[in-house]
């Protein structure tokens, strides 16, 4: 959902991106997601336990955070290099990280 939600922040640097307007933008971004949600609903049905995957919910929702902040720090980084990761963003992921630890644990 990154490139879907934030993706677009970037066209105005792309000439022909540029010209769109809003609509175009938001089916262009609804396209993305599309594409996304297809990945995602799959892997959330296959790997839930009701379902014969190892995680339950609560589990399902962790990780997709966590693999979500990722891509979004690596976005971020490479596409805006007037954003900067500062501390207090490393201490936040610290404790996602520390969220994943006590929902994975029994």
């Amino acid at each position: 959902m990154t490139f879907a939600w934030y993706g677009h922040l970037k066209f105005k640097d792309i000439p022909w991106f540029s010209k769109l307007g809003l609509p175009m933008i938001v089916l262009i971004s609804w396209g993305i997601a599309l594409f996304e949600y297809a990945i995602q609903v799959p892997a959330n049905r296959l790997g839930y336990s009701e379902n014969g995957g190892p995680f339950n919910l609560w589990q399902l929702k962790v990780i997709q955070e966590v693999i979500t902040l990722v891509v979004f720090t690596i976005f971020t980084l490479v596409l805006f290099k007037n954003e900067s990761l500062k501390i207090n963003h490393i201490i936040g992921f610290v404790f996602l990280v520390l969220a994943v630890y006590f929902i994975f644990k029994d």
